[in-house]
């Protein structure tokens, strides 16, 4: 039996290989017998997976890395991976984990000094201290975060990831819409989602095992902007940039019932809450068109509103 990785996988292969569970469930079928769904993910892609008969996965539980014998088929024109055989790994099979998680495609320590070079070039001096202080509070756990649990930007250094691609994608637009000011924006993109940390529990592998107490009572956006208050006290910053950096970040998911109790009442916060939603959403199609080929439809993604993303040919 060949071993592969998914990006690999192709309609009646039979094949071995190593991934990591990322979530399981197990399920009746029609005929009453129990089977378990799965998605299975290596550092190449992401599979729907089926243990038909639901006694072979016993002892296998999310984010176990395992080792699967099985056939790969079609179901509705996508790949599925039908499991034969499964089990953990074990140190006889000479494999290390961190060959097989999704990461960044640049590395924790880069994204994190490119961060840090932004901070330094801050013209106001509160903003630039406020920053860098909550910034180098979490560097550590900083470079192996993922953004989120399951969604955008859920692979290893992916919360730096997501910072840097909004730092890129502001700095052109500052260019264009000349009035608004700089360290604040570069600020709130920075800081938006840092309480991510406090918010879920996850390892070095950027792999979240749960979402901590806090995190579920009160969310990062609460957490962020009570970690802003505090800071900005203790350093004794100017009320007035303490209060606008807690609005961008109290506002960037704009809408009550995504956890913001505020709309964008400045400018910045504005532009903030565009560039997160820009990123994720080109993140998660780009994530949803990844394994299809070119003229099919990926399912429905219900992070983008339950529409379905198409691969379009090169053009």
């Amino acid at each position: 039996m060949i071993i592969k990785k998914i990006d690999e996988f192709q309609p009646g292969e039979k094949v071995d290989g190593f991934f990591l569970i990322r979530n399981m469930e197990k399920k009746t079928s029609a005929n009453g017998k129990e089977y378990y769904d799965m998605t299975v993910i290596d550092d190449t892609g992401s599979i729907n997976t089926k243990i038909w008969e639901a006694e072979k996965g016993k002892g296998i539980e999310v984010n176990d890395f395992v080792k699967i014998r099985g056939e790969i088929t079609l179901w509705r024109d996508f790949k599925q991976f039908k499991v034969h055989k499964i089990r953990k790994v074990n140190e006889e099979d000479n494999v290390d984990i961190e060959d097989y998680i999704q990461s960044a495609p640049y590395k924790g320590a880069d994204m994190l000094d490119t961060i840090m070079n932004y901070i330094d070039g801050f013209k106001n001096e509160d903003i630039k201290k406020l920053t860098k202080t909550i910034v180098n509070s979490k560097a550590e756990k900083l470079l192996y975060y993922p953004a989120a649990k399951e969604n955008h930007h859920s692979i290893r250094s992916g919360l730096l990831y997501h910072i840097l691609r909004m730092i890129k994608s502001a700095e052109k637009l500052i260019e264009v819409y000349t009035d608004l000011n700089s360290d604040l924006v570069f600020s709130g993109v920075i800081l938006h989602d840092l309480a991510k940390i406090e918010e879920m529990d996850a390892n070095e592998l950027g792999i979240v095992s749960d979402y901590t107490k806090e995190g579920k009572l009160l969310g990062h956006i609460i957490q962020g902007i009570k970690e802003i208050d505090r800071v900005s006290k203790e350093l004794e910053i100017d009320e007035e940039i303490s209060i606008l950096i807690q609005h961008m970040i109290l506002s960037h998911h704009y809408y009550p019932e995504y956890g913001s109790p505020k709309f964008p009442m400045i400018p910045e916060a504005e532009l903030l809450h565009y560039l997160d939603i820009i990123d994720a959403r080109l993140y998660d199609m780009d994530k949803a068109i990844s394994d299809l080929e070119i003229g099919q439809f990926s399912p429905r993604i219900w992070t983008l509103d339950n529409r379905q993303v198409y691969k379009r040919k090169d053009i």
